[in-house]
């Protein structure tokens, strides 16, 4: 019996010769003769894949680069490659005829009951859900510095010159109250009092935070009252996004210190500085928020209820839902009175 090689043509032998040498110019020889030998080797016989080890032979030998050849004596033969687990082909023998299925048997039911999942199956869906964290946040740990104190806070800010408040300012205004505070006040920025005086709210704002504070059976002693920014801007206006930048860090620390019971923040400057947010604060005023695992209620400035009297019944309500929080008794009946 004739060898494959012998049965093709002289033309056909050259193309093949010229097609491997271009796999092997290319890089790409070992891949294709391998894949090549796998994929031929369970259809074809044994004395006919003599002519492709000759082929790969004679490329090999025409080759310039001989580091990137593989020739096929080199792979495994074909009876190292049995695997006793596949069916072996066999020339002579025909497929097995294909049985006809009716669609009641290769389509399921719609509503085909579920299996319930097995104890395996749960327990790799186990091990693939994501842990949830026991401890603070990535967010939270960033942020806080281990043994922080007011007193360290007051001197990293130093005489501050960070942003161009600075320019403009009179006295640096850190805070006032107790440090161990259960409830906290945290307003947009100093006005002109308090950039004379070095202490947050003691103007005509101030003065009626102070009764609001008294209508809550408390002293201003007893809380701890801050800013945003510790520099007056300009003609009271409202903070700019970089000065709240610079300053809110030292803010940030102040509360992590203190870690009071409640937070309450006056206008929608410190609202939105903590909650991280646009949104004006008639849209969540009044609504127990969180702040770093603190309760956190946002109201309005005491300096918009001068201008809108009427709206203080509405920051007394929010007042008594904190009252209720820490176990409070009003000394008036409001703190309208």
């Amino acid at each position: 019996m004739r060898s494959m090689s012998d049965r093709l043509s002289d033309s056909l032998k050259k193309k093949i010769s010229e097609r491997l040498t271009f796999y092997d110019d290319v890089g790409i020889r070992l891949f294709y003769t391998s894949r090549s030998f796998y994929s031929i080797r369970s259809s074809v016989p044994p004395e006919e894949l003599s002519f492709s080890a000759s082929i790969t032979s004679a490329a090999a030998d025409s080759s310039p680069s001989r580091e990137s050849n593989l020739s096929i004596s080199a792979l495994p033969q074909p009876n190292s490659l049995e695997d006793s687990s596949l069916p072996k082909p066999s020339r002579t023998s025909a497929a097995p005829p294909i049985k006809p299925t009716s669609a009641a048997t290769t389509r399921p039911p719609l509503h085909a009951p579920q299996k319930p999942p097995s104890a395996s199956s749960a327990t790799a869906a186990k091990s693939l859900a994501l842990p949830t964290p026991s401890g603070p946040s990535l967010f939270e740990a960033v942020n806080k510095i281990e043994g922080d104190t007011l007193l360290k806070i007051r001197g990293d800010l130093g005489e501050c010159k960070r942003c161009k408040l600075h320019k403009t300012r009179n006295t640096i205004v850190f805070a006032d109250g107790n440090p161990k505070a259960e409830l906290v006040f945290v307003g947009e920025g100093p006005g002109h009092d308090e950039d004379v005086q070095g202490l947050p709210f003691v103007g005509r704002a101030g003065k009626l935070l102070t009764q609001m504070i008294e209508a809550m059976g408390l002293q201003r002693q007893d809380v701890y009252i801050c800013n945003v920014v510790k520099c007056r801007p300009p003609e009271n206006r409202l903070p700019e996004k970089d000065e709240i930048t610079e300053c809110s860090p030292f803010l940030l620390r102040q509360l992590d210190t203190i870690n009071p019971k409640v937070i309450v923040c006056l206008g929608a400057c410190a609202a939105q500085t903590l909650l991280e947010t646009n949104r004006g604060i008639s849209q969540f005023r009044g609504q127990w928020l969180d702040f770093r695992g603190k309760k956190l209620m946002a109201t309005y400035h005491p300096a918009y209820l001068l201008r809108n009297p009427s709206a203080k019944s509405e920051v007394w309500k929010d007042l008594q839902k904190v009252m209720a929080v820490l176990g409070l008794q009003p000394k008036k009946k409001s703190a309208e009175a």
